[in-house]
């Protein structure tokens, strides 16, 4: 949990697929709040915590089903603002004496439209200068009747007692989700809402490089830290605001694993060098990661083994610097939440980080993780506070296991350089279209199947590949990038073209959810 000093808000977690898109847009609105699952916020969590106000999310579950998620109920006597939503709203009514149903014709899903009951109230100012508002429903159950000290203030055809409030208490619940793009003014009820609680929207890069600096001196003190540096976004911010609070003491290890794009090593290193005097130790331990990694073909099976041995590289560099007692990595918010299920089970894991988690207790080392609080954008936006260059911040995220999540199946030499060349072919078509910095992510998967082609009158039986490119915000959620059938076309017959071993090109159109960004 952080100890920032920072007024903090709390979102209890009860398995909405888009409790992070409340995070997000707290963060738009410079107020720090921390995402938790519904089992870890105890009595004992809400003293320590100390929220200044709290939202409980959406959630999949009824309220009256056997083993349904809920909370403490110290949490309505914190004496603090509090909003449900959805699942959130349903819980708050069967906890404070209301009443939820299945419902019988009343589900909502979809777009759908508010109008009011009553007098304005303040969560509501903006809202309704029109007759309706549209928002977004999800729901199958629905509240039959509200809590004592409740008033309706809003109803939908099928939910009514879409908005309610207790302004006595300032407890406010909505069925519908204020906070996905659906529900077009739903940024203007979370302004109301913490405006109402007394947010003064602190949260800044400015103040979080401060604050991030004097935490990482307290933890650190006189000893020395080794940073994983890989060349990407977080890592690079990572090393470059550590070395900002310790100088010296800080070693920066770039682990080669065999798994690198064409010509990665080299320019991450150079990039790095020619920029900052950093202590930078280029480790090539390609030979090691490939040979551990032959016949493999779970994709979790890779990452723990790629994990596994990233510790081992550290903790054998770690040994050669006197004084190494800590280990800094880029860990992000996103790598942490979908490293740990909301129910706590790892049968709803979405995949292991390789950066996530306790280090073993042989290598005897600390984690530093001063990024583990922030969504991707916010750490561009702190790399621009750090004054980094446009080189480190607008390269697209690469994943920590390289190449070995884009090789389903087993890894093999034969591949990897088949899968380098494709992707740098891609890349340079996106480059030389204009289209970089409109992308979030892209990458060439080469697929574990191979097919039937002819090439000048002769047959081929090469493999598939299948392009990715997608746009996010955060890498929470995804959707494709829509390039013309003009580029597809123009960049399947380059790789086809231009490297042999492939043979077929496809697109990916998954958005996120329900696929990942990543294959693996």
């Amino acid at each position: 949990m952080s100890q920032t000093s920072h007024d903090r808000l709390l979102i209890v977690d009860f398995g909405s697929q888009v409790t992070q898109l409340i995070a997000r847009r707290l963060r738009e609105l410079n107020v720090y709040c921390e995402i938790h699952p519904f089992q870890n916020v105890t009595e004992a969590f809400l003293d320590t915590f100390a929220p200044k106000a709290v939202i409980l999310s959406g959630g999949p579950a009824s309220v009256f089903a056997e083993g349904a998620p809920t909370i403490p109920m110290k949490v309505f006597d914190l004496g603090v603002p509090m909003l449900g939503i959805c699942y959130g709203q349903q819980l708050m009514m069967h906890l404070l004496g209301g009443k939820v149903e299945r419902g019988h014709n009343t589900a909502e899903f979809g777009r759908a439209y508010v109008t009011p009951t009553q007098e304005r109230i303040d969560l509501l100012n903006g809202w309704f200068l029109e007759a309706r508002e549209q928002v977004w429903m999800s729901h199958g159950d629905h509240v039959s009747a509200i809590a004592p000290g409740f008033q309706v203030y809003g109803t939908s055809p099928n939910a009514p007692f879409a908005i309610t409030a207790d302004l006595s208490r300032n407890f406010y619940a909505v069925q519908f989700h204020p906070e996905v793009h659906h529900t077009p003014n739903g940024k203007t009820l979370y302004q109301n809402f913490v405006r109402m609680a007394g947010f003064t929207g602190d949260w800044t890069m400015g103040a979080y490089r401060e604050e991030a600096i004097r935490k990482i001196r307290d933890q650190v003190g006189d000893r020395k830290v080794i940073c994983g540096l890989s060349g990407g976004v977080d890592s690079s911010v990572a090393a470059v605001l550590i070395h900002e609070a310790i100088g010296d003491q800080l070693t920066c290890v770039f682990v080669d694993h065999g798994l690198l794009r064409l010509n990665e090593a080299e320019e991450v290193v150079g990039m790095f060098r020619d920029n900052y005097n950093i202590p930078l130790i280029h480790a090539d331990e390609s030979d090691l990661f490939l040979g551990e990694l032959e016949g493999i073909a779970d994709p979790e099976q890779k990452r723990k083994t790629i994990g596994r041995l990233f510790i081992d590289v550290f903790q054998k560099h770690a040994n050669d610097i006197d004084g190494a007692e800590f280990l800094a990595q880029g860990t992000l918010y996103p790598d942490v939440i979908e490293s740990v299920s909301f129910s706590g089970g790892p049968s709803v894991t979405i995949k292991s980080h390789h950066n996530v988690g306790g280090l073993p207790e042989k290598m005897g080392l600390k984690l530093v993780e001063p990024l583990r609080e922030l969504f991707k954008d916010e750490v561009r936006a702190l790399g621009r506070e750090l004054g980094l260059p446009d080189s480190f911040i607008g390269r697209h995220p690469f994943p920590g296991p390289g190449l070995a999540i884009r090789c389903p199946g087993e890894i093999t030499r034969d591949k990897l350089d088949i899968l380098r060349k494709a992707d740098a072919v891609y890349i340079d078509q996106i480059r030389k279209h204009g289209l970089y910095d409109e992308i979030w992510q892209a990458f060439v998967a080469i697929l574990p199947v191979r097919t039937v082609g002819v090439m000048g009158d002769y047959r081929t039986y090469d493999y598939a590949c299948a392009l990715r490119a997608v746009t996010s915000v955060d890498g929470m959620t995804a959707d494709y990038y829509p390039f013309s059938h003009e580029f597809l076309g123009e960049t399947a017959t380059r790789i086809i073209n231009e490297v042999q071993g492939i043979n077929r090109v496809t697109y990916d159109v998954t958005s996120k959810p329900p696929g990942t960004i990543e294959w693996e």
